[in-house]
């Protein structure tokens, strides 16, 4: 099974390393042959290409069953108006393979409730996935910028068709099935032309297709503000591009850090998934900590646990990988980002030997050096 990594900018590399590490136990422990072959993407490649996603790169992901992404940026390559950026790499390999659908989970583990900002109580058994359409909408539409009498004039177009909503919206609601049955569609459909057809077209497909579940349909601030006050009442949400960016990077606050969330971006293939998919962890690159051992590898990591569900269709290992999360989360082994005043800092290379070890179901005891069990004063 041929695996792409594109480690690219910031912390991306170490994490990447991170998640190649615990393949590569996987593929010890489960009788598995995994073939990994490195690419440039972000700005690193511009640096050495001139471009965002060298076609060799391109063509890497193209022959591999499953692409692993570290993270893309960084200030050394944010120039105002620049017309090559680190990011137009991830948005060009998003649809050059087809990747419309954007998976990320939300879950908040016992062992890490004290890193949130809220109470425990409120965060027990939150565990929802938002199913976030990944190649239209704003970030996919005609951009201007013009000059005007007063000044300059800026436009960014956002549409969508009925053929785009109707595929997301299948991924959700069959994802929902396998789970509560619930699906949650948010939208801006009081103020958005492209969000009453999304509303439109989301009725139709759920009613039509899947008469057993349960569709309601949210305003994304009604969204937004019930995340952060009753996350417990969602369990599968579909929405476009932007709201969906914008949702799990406010819900990463419920699970303790950005750092935990993974993400899988899947098209179109046998039923919803495909084996081709590109897995990454919602976070930046972070430079300002790169190269120091300080990053969270644990959403690249469950990344993989998605590659391998998702595009290898390896549930036993994925949920093995899973598993040994939890046991090194609860073992206490926390970067900075999940720690408080007082506990010891993990390194990133740490963090990965102990997920390693608990593949075996057995984590180091780390407990005497490090921060267990994480609760904020009051």
């Amino acid at each position: 099974m041929r695996i792409a990594l594109l480690p690219g900018d910031g912390i991306g590399p170490e994490v990447v390393a991170a998640g190649r590490t615990v393949l590569e136990a996987v593929a010890e422990r489960f009788g598995h042959r995994f073939e990994f072959e490195e690419g440039l993407i972000g700005g690193i490649a511009i640096d050495e290409t001139g471009r965002p996603l060298p076609e060799r790169t391109h063509e890497l992901c193209e022959r591999a069953d499953a692409v692993l992404l570290g993270a893309v940026g960084g200030p050394r390559w944010d120039v105002p108006g620049a017309a090559v950026r680190p990011e137009q790499g991830l948005l060009a390999i998003r649809r050059a393979l087809g990747l419309f659908a954007n998976l990320r989970p939300v879950r908040c583990r016992a062992a890490a409730l004290g890193a949130s900002p809220f109470r425990p109580e409120h965060l027990a058994g939150v565990d929802f996935v938002v199913v976030r359409e990944l190649t239209g909408g704003i970030y996919f539409g005609d951009k201007r910028l013009e000059a005007v009498v007063d000044g300059e004039r800026a436009t960014d177009v956002c549409s969508y068709t009925t053929a785009e909503v109707e595929r997301i919206v299948r991924v959700a609601a069959t994802l929902a099935r396998s789970r509560s049955g619930c699906l949650v569609s948010v939208d801006k459909a009081n103020v958005l032309e492209t969000s009453r057809l999304w509303r439109r077209v989301a009725t139709r497909v759920v009613a039509d297709e899947y008469p057993d579940v349960e569709l309601q349909h949210m305003l994304v601030d009604t969204c937004a503000m019930k995340i952060i006050q009753q996350p417990r009442t969602f369990d599968v949400v579909v929405t476009e591009n932007m709201f969906g960016d914008i949702l799990t990077d406010e819900a990463a606050v419920l699970a303790g850090s950005i750092g935990l969330m993974p993400s899988a971006s899947l098209g179109a293939g046998n039923g919803p998934w495909t084996r081709r998919g590109l897995f990454e962890p919602i976070h930046g690159s972070a430079p300002d900590i790169a190269g120091q051992q300080r990053a969270n590898p644990i959403g690249a990591i469950l990344s993989c646990a998605m590659l391998l569900r998702y595009s290898l269709g390896l549930e036993a290992e994925a949920h093995a990988v899973e598993n040994a999360v939890e046991r090194t989360i609860e073992a206490g082994a926390l970067t900075a980002d999940l720690t408080v005043a007082g506990g010891r800092v993990v390194r990133t290379d740490e963090v990965t030997a102990a997920i390693v070890a608990g593949l075996g179901g057995a984590v180091p005891d780390l407990a005497p050096a490090c921060a267990r069990p994480l609760r904020r004063e009051e």
